[in-house]
């Protein structure tokens, strides 16, 4: 049985403060749970995305969706599942050193009744800062625990390889430090994956590289299946209306699009719902063909 519904939770940092959602969609499918737990939203120049894209038909596209083209507020999904043994995390969230409008999961996680102490694995679907920077605590210890901890072996290299910080570029050097010292604390005892593997029974870990370059996307079996997409699909306009067009926010931007279209083409044709981080409306839906190339729909 398939059951999705919307939860909301009053912030209470001042009267007459608007509603948040914290935990945007619960997807019931057999023992399994899975709820999207908002972490807020970033705050990114447009041409940090837009950039190297056609303009006139840039506008025509964001156009249908209301989105400007100075700046975009794409909201933050992390994925949680339970099924009744395990609660496993995808991603932690940005934590409070990279942007003020981010680094919420504690309190959606708090609104749930959920303790960091309860979670039994977490999976990186890459080592960006909104993705692993809720890591570590004040005292630089990992937040949860009690976790294994798991990411995609050629995403670990990369971040950990001390020449990174001065190839990468200046742009994103703070992003290589920080994950270098994120992914140091958990060195010892972190589970590194390769394609396919399954790192979960029902869990299996798929390559999605160009984002960075080791993404990692994660299926997740089922009379219908679920793949949770980190950034490599990662807003729910341009990606979808055209895939094949180069991002910024990649850094292959080349290999990103190859990713990206071959991956809608097998999203649409086999039916998965996803939970995108960055899609709105708490991430998850279905990708489906049309007659230029994919629209991002929040019924599944």
């Amino acid at each position: 049985m398939l059951t999705r519904r919307t939860l909301l939770t009053a912030a209470a940092a001042a009267p007459f403060a608007p509603l948040r959602v914290w935990a945007a969609n619960t997807l019931s499918i057999g023992d399994i749970r899975i709820d999207t737990l908002s972490d807020g939203n970033l705050m990114l120049p447009g041409n940090f995305l837009f950039g190297d894209m056609p303009q006139d038909e840039l506008k025509v596209i964001l156009g249908r969706y209301g989105v400007p083209a100075d700046q975009v507020t794409p909201p933050c999904n992390v994925t949680l599942l339970r099924d009744g043994t395990n609660t496993v995390l995808f991603d932690v969230g940005a934590g409070p050193d990279f942007q003020a409008s981010a680094g919420k999961l504690s309190e959606a996680m708090e609104a749930m009744d959920l303790t960091p102490d309860e979670v039994t694995h977490v999976l990186f679907t890459h080592a960006h800062p909104d993705h692993i920077w809720g890591l570590l605590d004040e005292f630089d210890e990992p937040v949860f625990a009690n976790a294994e901890y798991m990411i995609g072996e050629a995403e670990f290299a990369y971040w950990t390889d001390p020449d990174t910080v001065s190839t990468i570029g200046e742009a994103r050097t703070t992003f290589a430090v920080g994950a270098a010292r994120r992914l140091g604390a958990i060195a010892d005892s972190v589970r590194l994956l390769v394609d396919g593997e399954e790192p979960l029974s029902g869990i299996a870990a798929r390559l999605t590289p160009g984002h960075t370059p080791g993404h990692m996307a994660f299926e997740i079996a089922g009379q219908t299946p679920v793949m949770v997409l980190g950034d490599c699909i990662a807003n729910h306009h341009v990606a979808f209306e055209r895939p094949d067009w180069l991002s910024g926010s990649d850094q292959d931007t080349a290999l990103a699009a190859e990713t990206r279209v071959a991956l809608l083409d097998r999203l649409a044709a086999d039916g998965f719902i996803i939970s995108g981080y960055h899609l709105p409306g708490g991430g998850i839906g279905r990708a489906e063909k049309t007659d230029t190339g994919y629209r991002f729909t929040e019924e599944v």
